[in-house]
């Protein structure tokens, strides 16, 4: 957390070791396995594939259900919050707000997140990005997978 200044266009998560390594790793392994399967067809070389494919997919869901679950708890966070700062005009309408518009006011300060969520009720096509590149006040979150 040596920059404790975050905003739209230092926000995103980017883990070398997952992003360059292991990618690139698991992409190697598949590579090289369909090479030796051309090259020789045989049992072996079907079970490095197998093998390869296996250790993508794990590596691809992995990372894909830790996710899935951040964005389940930054849901309910979110929604906890809006009850709290939202005025009563706007509570009636906030489940209209979607998940995804949910996932971009989560940085937004409480400030902000009022003048959003109501443009998020009006707009339900509105993106998280849209909702993230109109905050002023940021709201940084280092704790995010």
């Amino acid at each position: 957390m040596a920059n404790d200044s975050q905003n739209f266009s230092n926000h995103s998560k980017f883990v070398p070791g997952y992003h360059y390594v292991t990618l690139l790793l698991a992409a190697t392994f598949v590579l090289l396995s369909v090479k030796r399967l051309i090259a020789n067809t045989g049992a072996d070389s079907v079970y490095f594939l197998i093998g390869a494919l296996a250790l993508v997919g794990t590596t691809w869901y992995a990372r894909t259900f830790a996710l899935q679950a951040q964005n389940r708890v930054i849901r309910l966070e979110e929604r906890l919050r809006l009850a709290r700062v939202l005025p009563a005009d706007l509570q009636a309408n906030a489940d209209a707000i979607t998940p995804s518009q949910l996932i971009g006011l989560r940085f937004a300060s409480d400030g902000d997140v009022v003048e959003l969520a109501r443009k998020a009720i009006a707009n339900p096509a509105m993106t998280a990005k849209e909702i993230k590149m109109q905050i002023k006040n940021w709201r940084a979150d280092h704790y995010r997978l």
